[in-house]
């Protein structure tokens, strides 16, 4: 057996075809569709959109109003990237006058009722979808599900797995090594994923209308709270990482473990969901009382997926197959960019991903999952102080040294993968993040906040100056192709056809639907 990162990193690169490069890409963008004068639009999803249950490029997220482009996944980041810009065009061409919100962090949100729920029609399907993120609102407050970000999905090509199992002289069925090659990766980047937000967090800031937990931060002006060293607020305890799913602990050292204690929790009640209740008076608050509704409510900064089949919960797709691939959930949408993210992210998250399956990855015991913890919440809001220490081991250790230690190891990864390629890509799309660790003034936060000191902006304004900027570019640049305008049109009339032969053929109650969704329980 090959021991060690940089002996397996040879072996692969050496093992006569390209099985580092092509691995596929896929991104899903999340946009609150805002008004002119930049409040939360109260409007329904664009009719020319099609169906956000059914259309597979355009769909909605938590709210009627947050919007979620996803691409198919593709061997090149930079098909990705034009699928991903093909969207915004063909979506910007049937907003009207409503413009896209450039941030993670929202601003001018209404009250919490007033955050219209996303509507999927009249099937049980599309019920129970409304029903689930009625109960997310229940549980932890519309206004913070409509912060949004960028989901990368990832997968290796399928020419790595039978190359890389000899390299490990491992014995077991592909379908097993590979989720456990998978789940050695995710351990990796839970680990070191803090780098993630310190390289490519862009919230540093919030409105001061955005969020009443906000108030314990320091005024950069009148209309905007900040964190003076944050890298991403979105990531933070005023975000997603929040406390109350603390106490759900969800192992990653096994598939087994992970289906397990996922399946627990969507089967354990919890006392304080139970008070807000589940069926009252004949609606729905939640589709039940337990530590999770569903799956895709514990919130994690990397995921293991597998394409369900129709009806097919997660963890049933995961048993069934394994895992598919890892879904990477921390990237921040990005102002700086049109469509929200660029290349070189695209090309130093996958080298890096690469990197972490093939570096050592033991079990995470509770100890280490503390240090995890407190390194991506310490990264989150104070990620360029130059005091601020990580844990590793237990011990304190620099961002700036254990992040440069990182970089050397996925730099090797990023030329392995250009060696496949005939260019340089990947090397100089790390060899980038080295300024950013180096000048910490050079991240992107940092250069958010250096803006709105510039500019004498407030957050808000430099938010929605964004919004129109990005809209006129995707008005500016070449028309979108002809293939892809009747693509995304043909794919939207689709949808709603799909739709309407989805309720057409519910044959049972929702109630009957629900109980036969969670006969496992």
């Amino acid at each position: 057996m090959k021991q060690g990162f940089e002996q397996r990193l040879e072996a692969v690169a050496a093992a006569g075809s390209p099985v580092l490069a092509g691995g596929l890409k896929g991104v899903e963008k999340e946009a609150l569709r805002i008004t002119p004068d930049g409040f939360l639009a109260q409007t329904p999803h664009p009719v020319d959109l099609g169906s956000a249950l059914t259309n597979r490029y355009i769909t909605t997220d938590f709210s009627e109003a947050l919007l979620e482009f996803v691409t198919p996944a593709f061997p090149a980041t930079w098909e990705a990237l034009r699928f991903l810009c093909d969207i915004h065009q063909f979506t910007y061409a049937r907003l009207g006058d409503e413009l896209l919100w450039t941030a993670s962090m929202p601003c001018r949100v209404p009250a919490d009722r007033d955050i219209p729920l996303a509507r999927y029609g009249r099937s049980n399907v599309g019920r129970m979808k409304t029903i689930y993120r009625r109960g997310l609102g229940h549980r932890y407050g519309r206004e913070m599900q409509v912060i949004a970000g960028i989901h990368f999905n990832y997968s290796l090509p399928g020419e790595f797995w039978p190359a890389y199992r000899d390299v490990l002289g491992n014995g077991q069925e592909e379908a097993a090594f590979r989720s456990d090659c998978y789940l050695a990766m995710i351990r990796n980047f839970r680990r070191m994923g803090w780098i993630v937000l310190y390289l490519f967090g862009s919230s540093p800031a919030v409105c001061k209308s955005f969020a009443g937990a906000a108030a314990g931060l320091p005024s950069l002006d009148a209309d905007t709270w900040y964190e003076p060293w944050a890298t991403s607020l979105r990531m933070s305890d005023l975000g997603y990482s929040n406390r109350n799913q603390s106490g759900i602990d969800i192992s990653l050292n096994s598939l087994d473990e992970y289906v397990r204690d996922l399946s627990d929790a969507i089967c354990t009640p919890e006392p304080a969901y139970e008070d807000i209740g589940v069926k009252i008076d004949g609606r729905y608050r939640q589709l039940n009382a337990n530590l999770l509704q569903i799956e895709n409510e514990y919130y994690s900064p990397v995921r293991p997926k597998r394409v369900a089949r129709s009806g097919e919960q997660p963890t049933a797709a995961l048993r069934r197959g394994g895992i598919e691939y890892v879904e990477v959930r921390s990237l921040d949408i990005s102002p700086l960019d049109p469509s929200g993210i660029n290349q070189n992210t695209m090309r130093f998250v996958e080298a890096f991903l690469v990197y972490c399956l093939l570096e050592d990855s033991p079990k995470i015991g509770p100890a280490e999952f503390d240090d995890i913890r407190t390194n991506h919440a310490g990264t989150a809001k104070r990620g360029r102080d130059p005091d601020f220490r990580l844990r590793r081991n237990g011990e304190p250790v620099t961002l700036r040294d254990w992040a440069s230690e990182i970089l050397n190891k996925v730099l090797a990864v990023a030329r392995a993968i250009d060696r496949h390629g005939g260019d340089d890509s990947y090397a100089a799309a790390v060899g980038h993040q080295q300024l950013a660790v180096d000048e910490p003034g050079s991240t992107p936060s940092a250069r958010i906040v250096a803006e709105l000191r510039d500019t004498d902006s407030s957050f808000f304004e430099f938010a929605l100056e964004t919004a129109r900027r990005h809209r006129d570019y995707f008005g500016s640049i070449a028309p979108l192709r002809e293939t892809q305008e009747r693509l995304l049109t043909e794919e939207a009339a689709a949808s709603v056809e799909r739709q309407r032969t989805v309720e057409a053929s519910d044959d049972i109650s929702l109630d009957d639907y629900l109980q036969r969704y969670f006969s496992a329980c």
